[in-house]
Formats: C-alpha cells, sequence, structure tokens
C-alpha cells in the first residue's frame, strides 16, 4: 500500500530529520536535487614524486591550483620508503608564502608524518579557489632519501 505524498505549502518549507535525529538511511528510484552542498570532512592527496626514485630537495616540486576554496584542519605526509639517517621535511606554499609555521616532517626510519615527533602546525588555513598551490622538500633523509612522497590536505570545503 503506497503512502500519500507528503507536500509542503510554499517553496523551502519543510525537512526531513534535525541536527539531533538523523534517518539512518533512505532508497529512492529517483532524487531530485535543486542545490547541494558537500560538507564534511574532504581530503585531497597530490604525489610529490613516483614511486621508485630517490626523493630531492626542491622548491616547487609540484604545483597545482585549489579546485575550490578549502579550509585545512589537517596535513600529513607519506611515503612508501621511509628515509633513513634524517627525517624529510615538507612545505606547503599558497601564492608563494607558506601557510605551515611548523613544516610536515617524516622522521628517519618512518613512512608517516603522523607518527612525527614534531608535528606540523597550520599558519594559514584557509585555501582560496584556484590558488596556486607549490610544495617544496626541504630534506630528505641523510642516509638514504625517502621514495614515493604524497601529501595530503584535509578539511572542509568553503
Amino acid at each position: 500500500m503506497a503512502t500519500p505524498k507528503v507536500v509542503p505549502r510554499a517553496d523551502g518549507e519543510g525537512g526531513i530529520g534535525t541536527a539531533a535525529l538523523r534517518w539512518g538511511e533512505g532508497h529512492f528510484d529517483a532524487l531530485k536535487v535543486l542545490t547541494a552542498k558537500v560538507t564534511g570532512i574532504e581530503h585531497i592527496t597530490i604525489a610529490c614524486s613516483d614511486e621508485t626514485t630517490l626523493l630531492t630537495t626542491g622548491t616547487s616540486k609540484v604545483t597545482f591550483r585549489m579546485p575550490y576554496a578549502f579550509t585545512l584542519t589537517a596535513v600529513r605526509a607519506s611515503v612508501n620508503t621511509a628515509p633513513t639517517g634524517s627525517g624529510i621535511a615538507v612545505d606547503i606554499n599558497q601564492g608563494g608564502g607558506s601557510i605551515l609555521s611548523t613544516t610536515i616532517r617524516i622522521d628517519a626510519t618512518e613512512k608517516t608524518s603522523t607518527t612525527a615527533s614534531t608535528a606540523a602546525v597550520i599558519d594559514t588555513a584557509s585555501l582560496t579557489d584556484d590558488a596556486e598551490i607549490t610544495i617544496d622538500i626541504d630534506g630528505v633523509g641523510s642516509t638514504v632519501a625517502g621514495k614515493g612522497l604524497k601529501v595530503t590536505l584535509i578539511g572542509t570545503q568553503t
């Protein structure tokens, strides 16, 4: 037996659920949306090298443009081969200026910045739509440089 249609009296009226009481799931044959906004945490991951070549230091190792305005909540980096002797240091720039007051670090013998003894600190969290972003590699392992560097930007569209 079909349920009668629930129709608002005017445009923009009504809703389903509340912030405190949300529906668990929904199943639709067709869903028509006039406007949509993606909310929640997203990430953008950038490959800063190939997977097999030893990393080298340098500025603007990668350059790209932000696809939309973005507010950073975290940054991280990882490699597929850990550096030895010393760690890796990575800086992220927007329009030529660093967005970090403490660069991203991957400690020697580690593959991720999430375990670094010094955490990255975001100084400029707001990345503007179409901003030029560059990634610098400021340090690589002193005995063996790492390989396969990726940098991840974590945050929300704004």
